[in-house]
């Protein structure tokens, strides 16, 4: 077992990596290996993010957010789904082969990594440090199909400052918040031009909203009785496998400048953007893939069925081993509900279907013999 920490200056030109504002000391990625003495087969990286987003209020959850509470088939709590179910699928998928007697004839890693949920840092940094492998699966809650492509993000923080003044001359200020709001609303013009584009990139042309822009945090103002100097709200907006991240963040930023030059107000604001988060292309699996073909023979022995695949429209560490490791990337994972959400939930039985597949795939794809 190894651990080690993301060094962001030396990480700091690696493609991989994305833009940082939090502080990584005292957080680890670990990563176990097991490496048989005679090495047949195709390795093999499982990889789990540990990372969760923020519960909201916990007086809002059925059970408490941290409480992990089961209630007939579903475990509630806050990253049930997204995605501790899916790093306990991948430990308990190799305890299964050892204890149905056989062991890979392969090298696998299980790969417990941070920061997925704000930059794909942690995964990042296993990709710099040499933890690849012939192909790499992550259980994300994907509703037991495997996600054939998704979306790149790109996230954001934008700061305008207003004119403060008194409640009794408020005319001679300027609200930042009313500005905020105004560039808020120029911003869904933006996601509206870049959802027309879905119908140039297959798989995307019936999804709604592949841009989703979301703006996750506002805040501004100063004081109650004061016309607001300063706002500031933080989002994410995607696009299309292929596409360059930084040349949307040019097309972004551009947008941002020319409405606040044709708008009085917001030209008065003078909005700064600044990149603090994911800014990564998505990915598309290959045409028959052959990892996604072992995948689909283990779905159908542990289902009975044939294995669904669907667009994702959401940044994925995935797409850091696909495209800067040319890593065969799957991603299949549990079922799940209310994901970011109230009341996250994971169901049992979809978690043991999944952790049965994920053993038999594994076995598939790297091989196996019958332990001594």
């Amino acid at each position: 077992m190894e651990r080690f920490g993301i060094d962001m200056r030396a990480m700091a030109n690696h493609p991989a990596f994305s833009p940082a504002t939090i502080d990584y000391a005292g957080a680890f990625n670990v990563v176990g290996r097991k490496t048989p003495a005679s090495q047949v087969g195709r390795s093999l990286a499982l990889n789990a993010h540990v990372d969760v987003v923020p519960t909201a209020d916990p007086s809002h959850w059925r059970y408490p957010p941290f409480s992990a509470t089961r209630d007939g088939d579903w475990l509630y709590g806050r990253g049930a789904g997204d995605m501790k179910a899916g790093l306990i699928a991948n430990i308990f998928a190799l305890d299964a082969i050892e204890k149905a007697g056989y062991r890979l004839t392969a090298p696998v890693q299980v790969q417990s990594v941070l920061d997925e949920e704000v930059t794909g840092n942690g995964a990042a940094a296993a990709i710099a440090r040499g933890c690849t492998a012939d192909a790499v699966l992550i259980p994300e809650p994907t509703d037991e199909q495997l996600v054939s492509a998704n979306s790149g993000v790109i996230k954001f923080r934008i700061t305008v400052h207003g004119v403060p003044a008194h409640p009794r001359e408020a005319e001679s200020g300027v609200s930042a918040i009313d500005a905020g709001l105004g560039l808020i609303g120029h911003l869904q013009r933006l996601a509206a031009k870049w959802n027309d584009e879905r119908a140039r990139h297959p798989g995307f042309e019936e999804i709604a909203n592949p841009a989703s822009l979301n703006i996750g945090t506002i805040s501004g103002g100063e004081w109650l009785a004061s016309v607001p100097f300063a706002c500031s709200f933080e989002g994410r907006i995607g696009f299309y496998p292929g596409d360059d991240p930084r040349q949307r963040a040019a097309a972004f930023e551009a947008f941002v400048a020319d409405t606040a030059s044709a708008d009085p107000r917001l030209a008065k604001a003078n909005p700064k953007v600044e990149w603090i988060g994911v800014m990564q292309t998505g990915y598309r699996m290959r045409p028959h893939c052959s990892a996604g073909q072992v995948l689909q023979e283990a779905h159908g022995l542990a289902h009975g069925g044939e294995m669904r695949s669907y667009v994702m429209t959401c940044y994925l560490d995935a797409a850091l081993f696909a495209v800067h490791a040319n890593i065969p990337a799957l991603v299949y994972g549990p079922v799940s509900e209310n994901i970011h959400g109230i009341d996250e939930r994971v169901s049992l039985s979809s978690l043991r279907r999944v952790t049965k597949t994920i053993a038999l795939f594994a076995a598939g794809w790297c091989g196996v013999e019958r332990a001594i």
